[in-house]
């Protein structure tokens, strides 16, 4: 009942064939395999953008940092929500790799609002020579509280950044989850919203460790090259990253794997609401479920071997009736009847 992250998973056994056939034989290095060539292809036509720019790099932090690197001055400032990955989980790496831009936080919960975006960016840039000039914004999809943001909140969001003549990169660690539950193709959610730059996850669906960085206007791409290959992220045995991509795009399988696990994820929110005492925060839109449960509930959890973040430290001592809050996360893998089994050791 293992319900900490998608993270957390196995990679679907296509990928792991689709390594051992790439690893016959001898393949040209540091991108210039045969496979990646495909796997350029294939993501230019499932995102309908024949000049896009791609690139493959093996982790989400690689791919936000790098591709904010190649949109960003050093003296600039990225623009973020407060819980963005790239602000509270990746050890300053956007700072680092750009050089120092800063990062400025808009509003106050996961999905950022064009009001509130506008207000951060009149707040930055107006201070001439002494303070951060205003730089790209950030979006997460799915936000980092399992929220997904409409196509119309994506449009209004990059409207709002080119106002003031900034671009817009898209996060999509769980771009797969976002896309299904949206019911809509990768160039509606993406350059036809008025995003310039996407990280495409594959890690946290059914991947062992590959990204995709797209950027839609390939004008950043030598200096993104340039960057990535400074940073040490440049695979010399690239054909590793281009088979996994390639298996995971080939028959639709990342929009299969997402939608098991956004499934998995409705049943798990469907049976919890269902429970006297807890609560879902807001609407699990995808595959991350938000939750208060009552302390006595998650002991049970714990001593039938749940395995999920619960947000607190005060599990083993208080009132066994007070709630207390948890996140819980469904991958491709998880079988209903590990879901079911989670939830009766909830009711006891």
């Amino acid at each position: 009942m293992f319900f900490a992250s998608d993270n957390s998973g196995p990679a679907h056994p296509a990928i792991l064939d689709a390594l051992t056939r790439a690893n016959e034989g001898y393949a040209m290095g540091y991108g210039d395999d045969a496979i990646m060539d495909e796997v350029r292809d294939r993501i230019r036509t499932i995102f309908e953008a024949p000049e896009a720019a791609v690139y493959l790099v093996a982790t989400g932090t690689t791919a936000n940092a790098l591709a904010l690197a190649s949109l960003t001055a050093p003296w600039q400032t990225i623009f973020c929500s407060p819980v963005a990955h790239i602000h509270e989980d990746e050890c300053n790496a956007p700072e680092f790799y750009t050089g120092g831009a800063k990062l400025t936080l808009v509003g106050d919960s996961d999905r950022m609002t064009p009001a509130a975006l506008r207000a951060a960016i009149e707040g930055e840039g107006n201070r001439g020579v002494h303070g951060p000039q205003r730089g790209p914004v950030s979006i997460t999809q799915v936000t980092e509280r399992g929220h997904v943001y409409t196509l119309d909140d994506l449009a209004a969001l990059t409207a709002t950044a080119r106002d003031y003549g900034l671009k817009t990169h898209l996060d999509g660690a769980r771009f797969a989850n976002a896309l299904v539950a949206l019911g809509c193709t990768p160039a509606e959610m993406t350059w036809k919203r008025g995003i310039d730059a996407v990280s495409f996850g594959g890690t946290k669906n059914g991947c062992i460790g590959v990204e995709a960085v797209i950027f839609f206007d390939p004008a950043p791409a030598w200096e993104f090259e340039l960057r990535r290959k400074r940073g040490g992220h440049l695979f010399s045995k690239h054909r590793y990253l281009s088979a996994q991509m390639q298996a995971y795009l080939a028959d639709d399988l990342w929009l299969d794997l997402a939608r098991r696990s956004n499934a998995g994820c409705a049943r798990l929110a469907s049976g919890l609401r269902a429970l006297p005492g807890v609560r879902i925060d807001g609407t699990p839109d995808a595959n991350m479920i938000y939750t208060h449960m009552p302390r006595a509930m998650h002991q049970r959890l714990v001593a039938a071997g749940g395995v999920y973040h619960i947000l607190s430290d005060t599990l083993d001592s208080g009132d066994p009736d007070e709630a207390l809050p948890a996140r819980l996360v469904c991958d491709w893998s998880m079988p209903d009847s590990e879901i079911d089994r989670f939830l009766a050791a909830a009711r006891g």
